[in-house]
């Protein structure tokens, strides 16, 4: 909505405004471009114009998409999947990820999806086995292995960790 609002504040007609991606009609002139630059900083949002930078955010977003805000579970081979929304070539995304980001793909997704696990565990509405079939691992002991060295905590301990925190929570009452 904000990119909107400022968008039309100054008098640009916009086709699509998407999680990190927006396309307007006209040339935005540099003064617009500048203008648009400060009012979107005014909120903690960055314009970017840079391609590569611009690739890396949309290869974020359709990771981060499809692990936090994909019900279905994840059956899809995430290189094939970034190649298809993109059209890139999976090996040019991978090299260009690395080079700008320091990490690979790979590791982003497995940060997303420990986080995800996190989340599931919290919510305490699936069991492991569950939660490991949703998020396609290929076993419980496989999803254990990945988010020790991740957190540094078993699923059993982060999980108690919880239902302390909450019954520290109750206890203050």
């Amino acid at each position: 909505m904000v990119v909107k609002q400022e968008l039309k504040k100054l008098g640009l007609h916009f086709i699509i405004v998407n999680l990190g991606e927006v396309e307007v009609l006209e040339d935005i002139r540099p003064d617009q471009k500048q203008d648009f630059k400060i009012a979107l900083a005014k909120f903690g949002l960055e314009l970017m114009d840079d391609k590569k930078s611009i690739l890396i955010e949309r290869i974020k977003n359709v990771v981060i998409e499809l692990i936090h805000y994909t019900d279905e579970e994840l059956k899809v081979n995430f290189s094939d999947h970034l190649s298809e929304k993109l059209n890139y070539d999976y090996t040019y995304l991978a090299n260009l990820f690395s080079e700008v980001e320091g990490t690979t793909i790979e590791h982003f997704i497995i940060i997303h999806k420990i986080e995800k696990v996190k989340e599931l565990l919290v919510y305490d509405e699936l069991s492991l086995k569950e939660i490991s079939y949703k998020l396609h691992y290929s076993s419980v002991a496989h999803l254990s292995n990945q988010f020790k060295k991740i957190t540094g905590l078993t699923t059993s301990h982060f999980k108690r960790l919880k239902n302390y925190r909450r019954s520290g929570l109750v206890d203050l009452s």
